[in-house]
């Protein structure tokens, strides 16, 4: 991985006495075992997020408000953040009562947002879920620099979601998705923070004099990476219950990075040291989630017209204050619970997990073919369909991404590994245990690690080989693998450039978006 000479351990062992003493007395080894490459500060990673966040920003935002009216989805979620405006909760206007929705309220309050400022139209119901696109962009170039330290390869993690037509047309339509893959992949660069933040505490502690091998007892480190990252998992669960697929797939990560690093500077028994040196923390970290969590029902608790809000006292139970309001929510849970459960009614555009990275049946989100577009017949059609080329690197991507984290024990394959599980085996598991319905978009919050994949192989093509002539790098094999590399997201740029008609609803000839029919009536 370009410039990546430290951080490839996945298990080190403890370091040997006879090490010699690097600054401070710390052992060299265990200096570049706990290094994190920091360098947060660099302005060429600045210059380029902006530039690319500024690619995605131009993308998103241009014509908004185009096509008129609601798509897809539309008809139920801008609706509802509109009534939440005025009612606080959601409203059925039909009934003049509240409605029995079963998604958390948040997503809905961050489009209330753009219809406080821009109003009750497609630009105003539209803005946040451009904001929220082109945020997971620029979020995602920062990890991708602090994974690869590479200013190139975190440009083309950010370049490559900037030009990915799935995340384009999400970006663009009012759904819940994008913010919860906002907020998942914002909780997963938190506990990345966290790593580091742990790694540097611990290298602080061992130059400070503290010494293992004497002292019973890891230094306390506050992991306030760890904390932000429960709040942010809060709020992702506050857009979708689906984030929660996520919770142990972070977990794992946080624990083993927190034993390697413990390891890593001689900790003895390190795993029972992690039990109760941070078991509490992550107990906090949870907790401060579900506060969270619960906080994004603060328009359901403050007034008395919600959904169940009252359904015990409805019913002849006793609502005690506070506690009865929690258990109303918690039956209001277990209902929507039920409804997702046995939701297995066919749709036209439903699909299975194993059909989404081939792109098996994206979902038509618009169709439209009024207008003058120089041909007998036109059309106009908005298609949640990712960049082709992109996607189908995803699996040759993953399969490499395997063999890396296998062979080198790289910490970073890994780090995206788990989280493109999280994103996909649940939904696996649900399929065929339940036959539920299922949509493409539900992969939405895995994108980021499927392209993080691509851009780790992409940066192992580049890496001149270990073992080199006369103990210097092979230019020419980097000079090459970036030409790959630079081909790769030409080709890319090219073909998200020939679809883009169909992510945005442009007008064209019959003949033309047929021709973009690649798989045939799978697409349409």
């Amino acid at each position: 991985m370009t410039t990546a000479t430290a951080e490839t351990e996945l298990t080190p062992e403890p370091p040997a006495a006879v090490e010699p003493t690097g600054v401070r007395g710390v052992p060299e080894i265990v200096r570049r075992r706990l290094s994190t490459l920091d360098n947060w500060l660099n302005p060429h990673s600045w210059l380029v997020t902006l530039v690319v966040v500024v690619i995605a920003g131009i993308l998103r935002f241009q014509n908004i408000g185009q096509p008129k009216g609601y798509i897809f989805d539309e008809v139920y979620y801008p609706t509802d953040a509109w009534d939440m405006i005025h009612h606080a909760v959601e409203w059925d206007e039909k009934t003049n009562g509240p409605a029995y929705v079963v998604h958390p309220p948040l997503g809905k309050w961050l489009i209330a947002l753009g219809e406080l400022v821009w109003g009750n139209h497609e630009t105003g119901w539209r803005v946040p879920a451009a904001v929220a696109g082109t945020l997971m962009i620029l979020i995602l170039v920062r990890v991708a620099y602090r994974l690869f330290h590479s200013v190139l390869l975190a440009g083309t993690a950010g370049l490559l979601m900037a030009l990915d037509g799935f995340q384009l047309v999400l970006s663009r339509t009012s759904l819940l998705d994008i913010f919860l893959g906002l907020f998942v992949l914002a909780s997963f660069a938190a506990i990345v923070l966290d790593r580091d933040h742990y790694r540097r505490r611990l290298l602080r502690a061992l130059e400070d004099g503290y010494d293992p091998a004497k002292t019973p007892a890891i230094p306390r480190i506050v992991p306030w990476w760890l904390l932000v990252s429960g709040v942010l998992f809060g709020m992702a669960c506050g857009v979708k219950w689906s984030a929660l697929f996520f919770l142990p797939f972070f977990g794992v990560l946080v624990v083993v990075w927190r034993w390697q690093a413990r390891r890593s500077a001689g900790i003895p028994q390190p795993i029972i040291a992690g039990i109760f040196g941070d078991f509490g923390w992550g107990v906090l970290s949870v907790v401060l989630s579900l506060m969270t969590y619960l906080a994004t029902w603060t328009g359901w608790f403050v007034t008395n017209t919600g959904y169940f809000r009252h359904y015990r006292q409805a019913n002849g139970l006793s609502e005690p204050p506070v506690i009865g309001a929690l258990r109303n929510l918690w039956h209001y849970h277990v209902e929507a619970f039920h409804f997702h459960s046995q939701l297995t009614e066919r749709h036209v555009y439903q699909s299975w997990p194993w059909q989404w990275l081939l792109l098996g049946r994206p979902v038509a989100f618009y169709w439209g073919n009024s207008g003058n577009c120089g041909a007998p017949s036109c059309a106009r059609e908005i298609l949640l369909l990712g960049t082709p080329i992109l996607w189908w690197s995803f699996l040759p991507a993953l399969a490499t991404l395997i063999w890396f984290g296998i062979a080198r024990r790289d910490w970073r394959a890994w780090a995206i590994l788990v989280p493109v599980l999280g994103g996909m085996l649940p939904w696996f598991y649900y399929a065929v245990k339940d036959g539920r319905t299922m949509f493409s978009f539900y992969l939405l919050p895995a994108l980021p690690f499927l392209i993080l994949a691509v851009v780790y192989v992409l940066g192992a093509i580049m890496t001149p080989p270990t073992g080199v002539v006369a103990g210097k790098a092979r230019p020419d094999r980097q000079v090459i693998g970036t030409v790959v590399v630079g081909a790769y997201v030409v080709l890319v740029a090219l073909c998200f450039a020939y679809f883009h008609p169909i992510f945005v609803g442009q007008l064209i000839t019959y003949d033309s978006w047929s021709s973009r029919m690649w798989l045939g009536g799978r697409w349409i």
